[in-house]
């Protein structure tokens, strides 16, 4: 392979590396600025705090009730969770194994809400929850999740099901398992890691998930993202610091939660499929 030594393609990779540098040392700097706000007392026009303390993050937790908050979130989310692997687990492997007319019409459609920012069909969503006396509960945020996860299983799990060869279905046929035995003891440990992998994808993404929640959300269905923004914008002064002390905690719960998703996630498995 020969290298390419033109001064405009090193200009270009020069500028490339610039352009990411100059994102990540962005993004870390405004993290390391949330984080430092967090632990300080007092910090005002110089490039440290004047002194560092932890009970902004007891302030926060007792302030905005992060205890309720926290365990609606996760009571959200894994309902979210639960449903989508339900749902999108069977209607993935009925959309890799079988053709039937306007398969790609229904593909589709799958598409559409992983494609189409929230709070465009969003906004028509909770209209109708409202209609029908559930938005502002927990089953009505539920339900909205459930519109972009279930096909964000589908599509990560269909992958997943075409690597598994046909032949040893069959076979399992032959030895007289029917289909609810042929899923249990054959396809589900196959597929396990794959459906960990879009399970836990599922969970981060509901975590961050803002649009559709805030939309259908009521006082006692917020979750930690959407309390995290009625704290920057209700009415009243709050300290800064404990608002920062917020922001911190949602952050750590969401990366540690993707940090399990990644250890299970191989994105070659997502986005390949085995040639048969």
């Amino acid at each position: 392979m020969v290298k390419d030594t033109r001064l405009s393609t090193k200009l270009w990779a020069a500028a490339n590396w610039t352009l990411i540098g100059f994102f990540i040392v962005n993004l870390f700097g405004m993290i390391a600025a949330v984080v430092t706000s967090s632990f300080s007392t007092r910090w005002l026009r110089s490039w440290l705090p004047d002194g560092w303390t932890t009970r902004w993050y007891g302030a926060a937790w007792s302030e905005f009730q992060l205890g309720d908050v926290l365990t609606v979130t996760f009571q959200i989310v894994f309902l979210v969770v639960f449903l989508s692997g339900l749902i999108g687990v069977p209607a993935a492997y009925a959309l890799a194994r079988r053709d039937f007319p306007g398969k790609k019409l229904v593909m589709l459609l799958f598409l559409l809400p992983l494609l189409v920012p929230p709070i465009t069909f969003g906004i028509p969503l909770a209209t109708v929850l409202y209609r029908t006396g559930l938005a502002g509960s927990m089953s009505g945020v539920v339900l909205a999740n459930l519109v972009p996860t279930v096909p964000f299983v589908i599509l990560v799990m269909i992958p997943f099901i075409e690597q598994i060869d046909t032949k040893i279905e069959a076979a399992a046929r032959v030895f007289g398992a029917n289909t609810f035995k042929l899923f249990i003891h054959v396809l589900l440990p196959l597929l396990m890691p794959g459906i960990l992998a879009a399970l836990l994808l599922v969970l981060v993404r509901t975590i961050a998930m803002f649009e559709l929640t805030f939309l259908t959300a009521g006082p006692t269905s917020q979750t930690l993202v959407v309390a995290l923004y009625y704290a920057v914008f209700a009415a009243g002064v709050r300290a800064v610091q404990s608002i920062d002390a917020m922001a911190v905690i949602y952050m750590v719960t969401t990366l540690v939660w993707l940090i399990i998703a990644l250890r299970f996630v191989n994105p070659t498995q997502i986005v390949a499929r085995a040639k048969r």
